[in-house]
Formats: C-alpha cells, sequence, structure tokens
C-alpha cells in the first residue's frame, strides 16, 4: 500500500513538473512572438528612413579642388549629367582640361563623342576637352586606362566625376589603382534616374540600386584578385 502511495505521489509530483515546464515553454513562445511583432512592427515604421540610408551609402561627393584634370566616366545617362557637373567644374576653374571617356561603339565610333558633345553644348571649349576612347569592359579597366593617361601626363591631381550612385565604387577602385603620387577626389553628379531619397519607389532607381550592390562587391572581389595574382608574380 506504501508502495502505491509512493508512486503516485512521484506520478503526480512529475505531473506538476511537467506542466509548469509546458506553462514555462509557452510562456516563453508568447514573448517571443511579441518580440517578433513588435521588431516586424518598428521595421515597418523605419523602413523609409532605413532605405534613405541604404540609398545615401552609394555617394561618395569629395570637395573639388583645383587640378590638373576633371575626367568624365563614360556611361553617362540620357540627360547627360555627369558631362553637366564636369562643365560647372571647369567654369568653376577648377581644372583647364577636362577628359571625355567613353568606350568604342564601331571603328569609327565612341561614347566619347558624346561625352565631347555634351561637354561643348554646356560651355566648355574644345581645344580643352580631350577625348579618351577605350575598350574597357567595366569600371576598373576604364579607370587602369585613366590611370595611364595620368601618369603619362604627369598630372598629380585628377578630379573623377561620376553619377551619385556610382561614386561609393569609384572611389574604392581609384584607391586601389592609383598611385599615391597622383591624387584623386571623386565628385558625385546629382542623378536624374537616381534619388537616394526615394529610389524605391521607382522600378529604374530599385534596379539602379541593386545593379550597384551587386557591382560593388563584383568589383572588390577583381580588385583583391588582381592584387593577389601581382603578389604572386613578384614571387
Amino acid at each position: 500500500m506504501s508502495t502505491m502511495r509512493i508512486f503516485s505521489r512521484r506520478s503526480i509530483s512529475s505531473l506538476r513538473r511537467s506542466t509548469v515546464s509546458e506553462r514555462g515553454g509557452i510562456i516563453s513562445k508568447f514573448i517571443f512572438l511579441i518580440f517578433l511583432v513588435f521588431l516586424i512592427l518598428a521595421l515597418y515604421v523605419a523602413r523609409h528612413p532605413l532605405l534613405r540610408l541604404a540609398g545615401q551609402i552609394w555617394i561618395v561627393d569629395e570637395t573639388p579642388q583645383r587640378s590638373d584634370a576633371i575626367v568624365v566616366l563614360g556611361g553617362d545617362n540620357y540627360e547627360a549629367d555627369r558631362a553637366a557637373r564636369a562643365a560647372e567644374l571647369f567654369k568653376a576653374g577648377m581644372a583647364p582640361t577636362v577628359v571625355a571617356s567613353g568606350e568604342f561603339l564601331r571603328t569609327y565610333a565612341s561614347t566619347a563623342e558624346y561625352t565631347e558633345r555634351d561637354l561643348t553644348e554646356r560651355g566648355v571649349p574644345t581645344e580643352d576637352i580631350l577625348r579618351l576612347t577605350h575598350r574597357a569592359a567595366n569600371t576598373l579597366d576604364e579607370l587602369i586606362v585613366i590611370e595611364r593617361l595620368a601618369a603619362g601626363k604627369n598630372w598629380k591631381k585628377v578630379l573623377i566625376v561620376t553619377s551619385n550612385y556610382h561614386s561609393r565604387r569609384t572611389h574604392m577602385l581609384c584607391e586601389n589603382i592609383f598611385p599615391p603620387g597622383i591624387e584623386v577626389r571623386v565628385v558625385a553628379a546629382p542623378d536624374s534616374d537616381y534619388n537616394p531619397d526615394n529610389w524605391w519607389q521607382h522600378r529604374i532607381g530599385e534596379k539602379i540600386f541593386f545593379h550597384e550592390v551587386v557591382g560593388y562587391f563584383v568589383s572588390e572581389w577583381e580588385v583583391h584578385r588582381i592584387g593577389s595574382t601581382a603578389s604572386s608574380a613578384t614571387f
């Protein structure tokens, strides 16, 4: 009889512990669910400031200084915003020469010609424009061509004008490509297709943003790959 009582007490005690454990588990899950709901709500409320911050991250706009040349990177948009910003810098006396960089479209034509025309239409004299045509397939290759030009011309200071969304990638690449003897400053041109304060509200803004995210990390990988190859060749 006493054995049955002991067993019964143990069963009741075990059942109580199990019930308390289950309650504790339910309470923990409930607290976690409340936390998750508040987190989602907070992200929803703060989504616009966060998206604006994400849009601003890609912009590097360094203060222009008197330089040997202003370089307009190829790939300007329909409104020629890069050329317009470069023309402003030229008129402000920031450099005596503007380089119109652009890739060949055919053996007889290049995007550099379009940039040159955009510059002249905005008040830059033809004699102060240097047309730089090349076969660069991306920004990395284009900046390598520009670095060689700057070294050949013995330029010590260069301003590089590109679209606002493209400026951080350009800045990162310049830091890895140009030697210490050439000071480069990246100037961001406001782009009519990309507004960092509302890029997510327009399809082209979204396309530019995500393209730049991928492009930045691809460029970083390419830079490290080139650096590793150079180091291997040295030894």
